[in-house]
């Protein structure tokens, strides 16, 4: 571009040549070489004031102009871009870059230090391996992460399925348990029935022999009547064993189902009746020579007190206090010492 103005001086600007006359501008080594070093501002003379503007605009022109004048004589000059690796740090390129710099007179501090950059740059770790080590770290971490989240969940199914199994064997044993509630219940209550069917037959049988004004019973002598009836004799005066405390046994047991009335012997009178500790519910008739006669283990007493003739229900057979079964416990006291009631009803001629 020409220019009207008066061209500074100290510098030499030639006439730009025509498009014709330049060609094709291929750049040499010496006029692509970058410039080093410190730049030179001329000072302004004869009182000429020039700005930092207007001297850059006269440097790049003259440079331009002879790089292209120079440039038609110069062989073409292939460029070449380094490679990756060299980018990143890798491979010893110092020699290379040493005769470089010589061939383009690029002095020895710059080959210094560029060496010092390339050592720099080789301590560097590479850095898609260095990616590629993250990777595998992240992979792993939450590889680690999903196997404890699937050892925590197989845990908890396995302490739900656990409590789960309790409850069901808590509730097999809880329907369990009632049944045998249930069976016990029902089996007592038929024996309970049981019971009071055969009450009420022994009743039956009993009013059978009984005459009609409520005297002895058929099986009677001169006054006496048996204390029951339907009856087994099963443990007699004077065995022995540990189920009686003085050793011994102290009466007559008449063994009969529960309800069975219980009669009394001979005319007389009761004096006690109530609960006896061992004996249970206990009558004791005293007859007119003073013997008594003990009715133990009975589940009702008909009469407590008052005179009573032979053969009046005065209560019935029972299972009351120390006993295994029931049945009627019968003794016979003569001044306070006991008697073999066998005997003692065998006498009085009852056949037992």
């Amino acid at each position: 571009m020409a220019s009207n103005s008066p061209a500074p001086e100290g510098i030499d600007v030639q006439e730009a040549p025509g498009a014709g006359a330049w060609g094709e501008w291929n750049p040499t080594e010496d006029s692509a070489r970058s410039l080093r070093g410190k730049h030179r501002v001329l000072k302004p003379r004869g009182g000429l004031a020039r700005s930092s503007t207007v001297l850059g605009v006269g440097v790049i022109a003259a440079v331009g102009a002879g790089g292209i004048a120079t440039a038609q004589d110069r062989p073409q000059v292939a460029i070449s871009m380094p490679s990756i690796p060299d980018l990143l740090g890798g491979g010893d390129h110092s020699g290379e870059a040493a005769a470089q710099a010589d061939s383009a007179g690029v002095p020895r501090q710059a080959d210094a230090q560029h060496g010092q950059q390339a050592v720099q740059t080789q301590g560097h770790p590479d850095a898609g391996e260095a990616l590629r080590h993250r990777i595998l770290q992240q992979a792993e971490s939450q590889q680690d992460a999903a196997e404890s989240q699937a050892r925590a969940d197989a845990e908890r199914v396995a302490r739900e399925s656990a409590a789960q199994e309790a409850r069901s064997q808590k509730e097999a044993a809880d329907k369990e348990a009632e049944a045998v509630r249930a069976a016990a219940e029902k089996a007592a209550a038929e024996k309970a029935a049981a019971d009071r069917a055969a009450a009420a037959q022994a009743e039956t049988k009993g009013a059978a022999d009984t005459g009609s004004g409520g005297g002895p019973t058929v099986k009677s002598s001169g006054g006496w009547s048996l204390p029951t009836s339907s009856y087994t004799l099963t443990s007699h005066y004077g065995d022995s064993g540990s189920m009686w405390s003085s050793g011994h046994h102290t009466g007559l047991d008449f063994a009969a189902p529960t309800g069975t009335p219980v009669k009394a012997v001979g005319g007389g009178k009761v004096v006690s009746a109530g609960w006896s500790g061992a004996y249970g519910y206990r009558i004791v008739l005293q007859l007119a020579d003073g013997t008594e006669v003990w009715y133990c283990h009975l589940s009702s007493m008909a009469v407590t007190s008052g005179s009573v003739g032979a053969g009046e229900t005065i209560g019935r057979v029972g299972a009351t206090g120390n006993v295994t079964g029931a049945h009627l416990h019968l003794e016979v006291r003569k001044g306070g010492s006991t008697v073999d009631p066998l005997a003692w009803l065998t006498a009085r001629g009852l056949d037992v």
